[in-house]
């Protein structure tokens, strides 16, 4: 599998870049990785990079995203930061990669017992993890149910889940409020923002669609 170049990321519509996704974790779900040399793409984009995808993931060790959707060198950029929440800069990043760098899709992944999300749910209180709590925590007060406060915290893996991906939503949302820029490239069709969820107990990533 070679490495993207100006001509095939060209030829790329937001749509198919989402079923190179889809086929991607397939793929992995079922162990048939793509035949490819990561020391030829390594030499293939030397001169220029042509990725087809942005995906905003959390740090969590277990969602790499160029493992989780079976990519190679430079085929996406990669954001990451604990609860996958967006912030000037990460918007400034996703704003090159899709204007400038010409990728056709924002995906924002969320996934399931999310160590960040727990911490949120719980209010921990740790040295810079707190600011950075503090911005899921409007995910956690937009789920309203359970009502019971016993029940709202990280023991409830189910109230966990349900907060992840309300912080996703949440997270397109501002993608789309604060981003002039990637706001008018989806309007356009030039771009695809949608959001998703990895399950860690299986590999498998749910696309809100």
């Amino acid at each position: 599998m070679k490495a993207y170049t100006k001509e095939t990321q060209a030829a790329i519509t937001p749509e198919i870049a989402l079923d190179l996704l889809k086929e991607g974790n397939k793929r992995f779900v079922n162990n048939k990785k793509a035949n490819r040399d990561l020391l030829e793409q390594v030499n293939d984009t030397k001169s220029g990079q042509f990725p087809f995808a942005t995906i905003l993931s959390c740090i969590d060790s277990r969602v790499s995203s160029e493992l989780i959707f079976d990519q190679g060198i430079g085929d996406i950029f990669s954001a990451r930061v604990a609860g996958n929440f967006v912030n000037e800069d990460i918007l400034g990043s996703m704003e090159f990669a899709c204007k400038l760098a010409g990728t056709k899709l924002v995906l924002v992944l969320g996934h399931t017992s999310c160590g960040a999300i727990k911490g949120a749910c719980d209010d921990a209180q740790l040295g810079n993890l707190t600011a950075l709590i503090s911005k899921i925590k409007p995910a956690v007060e937009a789920v309203v149910a359970p009502a019971d406060t016993s029940l709202r915290n990280s023991k409830n893996i189910s109230f966990v889940n349900e907060v992840a991906v309300k912080n996703v939503y949440m997270t397109l949302e501002n993608i789309r409020k604060d981003s002039e820029v990637l706001r008018e490239m989806e309007s356009h069709g030039e771009l695809l923002i949608l959001g998703g969820m990895y399950d860690i107990n299986d590999g498998t990533v749910t696309f809100f669609e």
